[in-house]
């Protein structure tokens, strides 16, 4: 969705969901996303939430037949690559 639907809301960066936990009762889902580089996550993440209701909309669309309820969206980064390289660099 975030390749094609939402192409214009990362601002030019390479953009991954890492991780989707969503709340028991579904109306609640927190959504870990990886930027690439890293030095426009912030610019990222800002777009995201100012545009989280278009993406709901949108998710809405693709997912309404099938739930009852489309959860609300929170963004959160997955900075564990960043950690991961860190990590390397340590050690060599």
């Amino acid at each position: 969705m975030f390749q094609q639907e939402c192409k214009e809301f990362t601002v030019g960066a390479m953009l991954s969901v890492t991780t989707v936990r969503v709340s028991p009762d579904l109306s609640y889902a927190k959504i870990y996303v990886s930027v690439f580089p890293s030095n426009r996550v912030e610019m990222v993440m800002k777009s995201l939430e100012e545009h989280n209701r278009t993406i709901r909309f949108l998710l809405g669309k693709k997912i309404g037949k099938q739930m009852r309820i489309i959860p609300e969206l929170r963004f959160f980064v997955d900075d564990s690559l960043d950690y991961i390289d860190k990590i390397d660099e340590l050690l060599k």
